[in-house]
């Protein structure tokens, strides 16, 4: 099939976020006081389909102006489609080594659907945040056994939570300490079949039948042959200005990218 391609460039001025978080994006561990974790995989020449779309208010396209400069500085070779049709694409997803997809709500066909599941479980990546990735279809369960979460709720909207670093041996969250947002904090109807590195727990004001729940806030997971990383960090791109958010997405991101360069892990850690 012949792709509707949309690359994506960045106009000066055009993205409401601004250049700040343009620049925070690209900035490294050291410039941001987290330390440098060097058995994460490199991105140098991945091939990265980012795709984009869904409901606008969770800055789909800002999402793309964040980290497309940051995953071309570390070499990856990215194309971006602010549609699937790129998932029904066969020989096309064969190449790719790396979904990161922020496509909230929407819906997908069924051979979109097919292609990236087949796609994933031969040994593509696949990466995401918050609605992007795990409130993207609601109609589909089969992508939702892959990405290992689905959203349900966000008790009393953009509130103050903590984030608490549960694995401090994983590459992903290795030197990270506990910190706080401002943001969604996101319930999740979530698969145990997977490696939780961070966590969140939920208090009584909003919803007091949920009082201290321990919710997964980042997790990896494999579908068949494929990693797949999610964090429920980022309902909008200010979210990434706490650089653990960030630092978070980013190495998952560089983990997830490995899928078919490297022996698979032992990762299936749950929290309960």
């Amino acid at each position: 099939m012949k792709l509707n391609r949309r690359r994506f460039l960045t106009s000066t001025g055009a993205i409401a976020a601004g250049s700040s978080l343009r620049l925070r994006a690209t900035e490294t561990s050291e410039t941001l006081n987290l330390p440098v974790i060097k058995e994460l995989p490199s991105l140098k020449g991945r091939k990265i389909l980012f795709t984009y779309g869904g409901w606008k208010g969770h800055e789909p396209l800002e999402s793309l102006d964040l980290f497309k400069p940051w995953l071309e500085k570390e070499g990856a070779k990215v194309e971006a489609f602010d549609n699937l049709d790129p998932y029904a694409d066969e020989a096309y997803m064969k190449e790719i080594d790396l979904v990161i997809q922020t496509f909230t709500m929407g819906k997908i066909s069924g051979a979109q659907e097919k292609g990236l599941i087949n796609a994933v479980s031969a040994g593509c990546g696949l990466a995401g945040w918050h609605g992007g990735l795990c409130d993207s279809f609601r109609q589909n369960t089969n992508y939702q056994f892959m990405t290992g979460g689905q959203w349900v709720a966000h008790p009393g909207g953009v509130i103050d939570y903590r984030v608490n670093v549960t694995d401090h041996e994983d590459p992903v969250t290795s030197g990270l300490s506990d910190f706080d947002m401002h943001s969604e904090q996101y319930y999740l109807h979530v698969d145990p079949n997977m490696k939780v590195l961070a966590t969140t727990a939920f208090g009584a004001d909003h919803a007091p039948w949920i009082d201290g729940c321990t919710m997964p806030v980042a997790w990896k997971k494999m579908h068949g042959s494929g990693r797949v990383f999610y964090s429920s960090l980022g309902h909008v791109m200010k979210d990434f200005e706490v650089p653990e958010a960030l630092e978070i997405m980013q190495r998952g991101i560089k983990w997830a990218s490995a899928s078919k360069y490297a022996p698979a892990e032992a990762w299936r850690k749950p929290v309960y």
